[in-house]
């Protein structure tokens, strides 16, 4: 059985998905893009504020699920351009700490809204 997990903490969906779904004992978020839920705009400056703002998202979602990032065993991070590979981990490693959760990062030729960062986990509730 699916159920729902949604919070006013991160955005809304802009198009026909839900911000997460919770099947058994698996989250499976939505990407995040970095939009701040209050101002519904994107996070002031570069690749760094993005990441954070994205991240920041993820962990309202699973918060709102009852989970952390600790719960985390995998990502996916879209970026429009690899070159900021360096500046979006140094943000990631922030947020994550060992043992990290596995990860794939590719870049895009594009992301919604024109982002530079997308990102997506799945976390396992305990």
């Amino acid at each position: 059985m699916k159920e729902v997990i949604s919070t006013k903490a991160a955005p809304a969906a802009i198009g026909p998905y839900s911000q997460a779904i919770k099947v058994g004992n698996l989250v499976y978020t939505s990407g995040q893009i970095p939009i701040n839920p209050a101002t519904g705009s994107f996070a002031e400056g570069g690749i760094k504020e993005q990441t954070r703002q994205s991240l920041t998202n993820v962990k309202a979602i699973l918060e709102e699920a009852g989970l952390t990032m600790a719960d985390v065993v995998k990502t996916t991070v879209f970026m429009a351009d690899m070159n900021d590979f360096a500046d979006m981990n140094a943000v990631y490693a922030e947020f994550f700490a060992e043992p990290y959760p596995a990860r794939s990062a590719v870049a895009v030729k594009t992301l919604p809204k024109g982002a530079l960062v997308e990102i997506e986990v799945v976390a396992e509730a305990k």
